[in-house]
C-alpha cells in the first residue's frame, strides 16, 4: 500500500463531501463521543457520515481535517491492518495537529479494531461504520474496551421519507385533503420498495433492490461467512421471506428447503440466520410466552427493509404490513422489549413494559377475519391487563370499545408510522 494513494483518497474526500446535499437524519452526538455505525448495506452509513462531516465544518472546523476513507474503495482492496496506520501518516505529511477521522465499511480490513481502539487512546476523534452486526459482537467491544459508542442505522423510516419528499406536515394535516392524499402517494411507494435513501432515485426500483440483495447475499454472506453450498443459503432466505408472519421453528424451513431438492440441516438454518442477522438483513423477536429453551429455536423472522422482502414475495400485501409494522416496533424498542405472544391466544406483537398489543391486518372488512384479530386482543387482556391495544391496517380507522374495558383502536399504516 502506498501512502500516496492514501493521501489521494483523503483530497478526494475534502474535495466532494462538503458538496453533497442531505437529508438530514435526527442525529444526537456526544459532544467528544467515538462512535460506530452499523447496518445494512445502503442503509444511510455513509449520509451519517458526511452529515457528521458537515456539521463540523458549520461549526467552524475547516476541511482540512476532515479524513474520510471508504475501505469499499477498490485502492484499499488489498489493505492490511498493519498498514492502515499509513493513513495517519499521509495526513501528517501535509497538515499539523489531530485529524478528525471517520472510516467507512472498516470491517473489510482484518484486524482494524485494534487500530481503532489506539487512535481512542491516543484521543482522536474517530467515527466508524460497517455492514456487519458482530462489529458490536462481545470480542470486538471488549477490544475497543468501552471507548466507541454504537448507534444501529435503518433505513428511511416513513416519516423520514415524508421529510425528503418535502412534503411538511402540520398538526391538523390529516383535516387537509390535499396532504393526505400526498402522504398516501408517498406510503404506496415506501409500502413497496423500502427506506433505502438510494432507492428513490431510480426509476428501475425492483431491478435495483434486487442488485442490492445480491450484493449483500454474496459481500455479507457467502464470502463472509465462507459459504460452500450457495444453493442451500439461497433457499433458506427465501424460505423465511416466505414465512414472515409467523413463527418458524428451525427444523421446518430446513425440511421446507429440502423439499425443493436441497441437503440443508437445522443446526445449517440456525447458522445461516445467525450470519444473516451479522450482516443486518434479518432481525427476530421472541415468543413472550414461551420456555427459555423454546426461545432459540422458535422465533418470528423479519426483513430490515420492506423492498429487500418485496422482492421475494408475488402477491405478499400482508406479509409487507406485518414487515413494516415489525420494523417500525424494532427501531424503537429492540428485541429486548418486542416480542409476540402465542400461548392459548395469538398476538402478532406485544410489548410488556408499555402493556401493549399489536395486530397487524391488512383489512378488516371480512366478519371472520375482523372477530379474529378482535377476539385474540381480548382474550389476552384477560391475563395479560392492556394500556393500548391496536389493529394496524392498510387503510380502515376506527375505534372499538369492549364490555371488558378494552378500547381497540384500529388504524391504517401510513397514520400510525407519523404518530
Amino acid at each position: 500500500m502506498e501512502k500516496e494513494i492514501i493521501s489521494r483518497i483523503i483530497r478526494e474526500g475534502q474535495d466532494y463531501i462538503p458538496e453533497i446535499e442531505l437529508y438530514n437524519r435526527p442525529m444526537e452526538l456526544e459532544l467528544k463521543g467515538n462512535y460506530v455505525f452499523v447496518g445494512v448495506r445502503q442503509c444511510g452509513k455513509s449520509y451519517m457520515l458526511y452529515q457528521r462531516i458537515q456539521q463540523l465544518l458549520q461549526e467552524g472546523h475547516s476541511i482540512k481535517e476532515i479524513v474520510y476513507v471508504n475501505f469499499d474503495d477498490e485502492r484499499l482492496r488489498q489493505m492490511k491492518a498493519e498498514e492502515l496506520d499509513l493513513i495517519l501518516q499521509a495526513y501528517a505529511s501535509t497538515n499539523e495537529g489531530k485529524p478528525l477521522l471517520f472510516f467507512d465499511e472498516i470491517q473489510n480490513v482484518e484486524g482494524w479494531e485494534h487500530f481503532a481502539r489506539r487512535l481512542a487512546n491516543q484521543k482522536h476523534q474517530v467515527f466508524i461504520t460497517g455492514s456487519n452486526a458482530k462489529m458490536l459482537g462481545r470480542d470486538i467491544a471488549t477490544t475497543l474496551g468501552g471507548r466507541y459508542w454504537t448507534r444501529n442505522v435503518y433505513p428511511f423510516t416513513f416519516k423520514e421519507h415524508i421529510g425528503r419528499e418535502h412534503i411538511n406536515l402540520d398538526s391538523h394535516w390529516y383535516d387537509s385533503p390535499q396532504l393526505r392524499a400526498a402522504v398516501e402517494r408517498a406510503f404506496n411507494e415506501y409500502f413497496q420498495f423500502g427506506g433505502f435513501p438510494d432507492v428513490f432515485d431510480v426509476s428501475a426500483k425492483r431491478l435495483w433492490l434486487n442488485e442490492l440483495y445480491n450484493k449483500i447475499f454474496f459481500s455479507d454472506l457467502v464470502v463472509r461467512n465462507k459459504i460452500r453450498n450457495e444453493a442451500s443459503l439461497r433457499m433458506t432466505v427465501k424460505r423465511l421471506a416466505e414465512s414472515v408472519k409467523q413463527p418458524t421453528a428451525y427444523n421446518r424451513i430446513s425440511n421446507l428447503v429440502k423439499s425443493t431438492g436441497i441437503n440443508c440441516q437445522a443446526n445449517t438454518v440456525m447458522e445461516y440466520v445467525s450470519f444473516m442477522r451479522d450482516a443486518c438483513l434479518l432481525f427476530s423477536i421472541n415468543n413472550y410466552a414461551s420456555k427459555f429453551s423454546d426461545r432459540e429455536t422458535i422465533k418470528k423472522h423479519y426483513f430490515v427493509d420492506n423492498g429487500l422482502l418485496m422482492i421475494f414475495l408475488n402477491d405478499g400485501e400482508t406479509s409487507l404490513l406485518e414487515n413494516l409494522c415489525a420494523i417500525h416496533l424494532f427501531q424503537q424498542y429492540g428485541d429486548d422489549q418486542l416480542f409476540y405472544y402465542n400461548k392459548n391466544v395469538e398476538v402478532d406483537f406485544y410489548l410488556p413494559e408499555q402493556r401493549t398489543a399489536i395486530q397487524a391486518c391488512y383489512s378488516m372488512s371480512e366478519l371472520q377475519t375482523s372477530e379474529r384479530e378482535i377476539n385474540a386482543l381480548v382474550k389476552l387482556h384477560a391475563f395479560e391487563p392492556l394500556q393500548r391495544a391496536l389493529i394496524i391496517t392498510r387503510d380502515d380507522e376506527y375505534t372499538i370499545q369492549k364490555d371488558n374495558g378494552l378500547t381497540i383502536e384500529v388504524k391504517p399504516i401510513w397514520k400510525w408510522l407519523l404518530e
